[in-house]
């Protein structure tokens, strides 16, 4: 499969993107922290706001613990290839394994969205594909950004307040009561 210039090139500006986090095992607050610290410490990536912690019951996969999830919203200079990449090694430094799809994880980084890009490859599809049907992605979400939208369908764009409302996994997520991550400076 080729890959579209859209995911391989960087762009001229910095370029919004959405980055969810996610982790289940361990201390789930101090790994989203160190996530969020690392991706603000990766060069051509500035992180502007993170969501509250949510509290999430597994979605999918075997019997495991809930997890703790937030949504970042990043600047960046990398191609979404590259962001995805970052997003990666940070996971891999963390102790992150893949040894059962939808499994326990220590950490968990998806590239959500990248502007308005709607591409796919072997490695990476943008919006990320299961992202409009996700609640413990969309409801952090649309807490740092309530204008916030997804591609629909035909290409038109689906808020994602209206996606939240349809997501099945909806009341499975709620406020962890934790502590905030902190943006890194």
């Amino acid at each position: 499969m080729t890959v579209p210039p859209e995911l391989a090139e960087p762009p001229r500006s910095p370029a919004r993107a959405v980055v969810a986090l996610g982790a289940n095992l361990g201390d789930r607050r101090a790994t989203l922290q160190a996530a969020l610290d690392a991706l603000g410490g990766y060069e051509g990536i500035r992180v502007i706001a993170v969501s509250s912690l949510m509290e999430t019951d597994p979605v999918g996969g075997p019997p495991q613990p809930d997890y703790l999830n937030a949504v970042a919203l990043l600047d960046t200079l990398l191609a979404p290839l590259d962001l995805l990449a970052a997003c990666q090694q940070i996971e891999q430094d963390r102790g992150r394994r893949r040894a059962e799809r939808w499994g326990p994880r220590t950490l968990d980084l998806d590239v959500i969205a990248y502007r308005q890009v709607v591409a796919v490859s072997s490695q990476l599809e943008l919006p990320h594909p299961r992202a409009a049907e996700r609640a413990f992605v969309l409801a952090p979400w649309l807490e740092l950004d309530p204008e916030a939208t997804l591609p629909g369908p035909d290409g038109e764009r689906v808020a994602v307040r209206r996606l939240l409302r349809k997501a099945a996994d909806r009341k499975g997520v709620r406020p962890s009561g934790l502590e905030p991550l902190v943006v890194p400076r």
